[in-house]
């Protein structure tokens, strides 16, 4: 007989199956709660104050004066003409200006809210 005339013929399978069954091993509660905490909240409030002063001079100029700064101060010259038989400049004040600078410290009642959770865990 020759391999060609060979048939096979299938006779028994075997097949597997797996099945799931659902055992509680234990419970778990989970519960939140929320309270509010007051606390103080604190910042630095920083700012410039001006100091204005007026300085009495009095004395005839020949030329309108510029402002200017000296130092911390900025000086702004006020000339009035005063007519006599002739015009003259004369300088009357100066108006001086300095910057200070200002800090304080400040807190404020603030409410915030915290919340935590407890778990509790049920073994049977």
């Amino acid at each position: 007989m020759a391999d060609d005339d060979k048939t096979t013929i299938q006779l028994v399978e075997e097949t597997s199956s797996v099945d799931k069954e659902r055992l509680v091993t234990g419970r778990v509660r989970v519960s939140t709660s929320s309270n509010s905490v007051d606390e103080l909240a604190h910042a630095t409030l920083t700012g410039v104050r001006v100091e204005v002063t007026r300085e009495a001079i009095g004395r005839e100029i020949d030329a309108m004066p510029v402002a200017r700064v000296e130092g911390e101060i900025t000086i702004i010259p006020v000339v009035e003409e005063i007519v006599v038989v002739e015009k003259r400049l004369v300088l009357v004040e100066e108006i001086r200006i300095r910057k200070i600078a200002t800090s304080q410290e400040v807190s404020i009642p603030v409410t915030l809210r915290k919340q935590t959770a407890t778990i509790e865990r049920h073994d049977e």
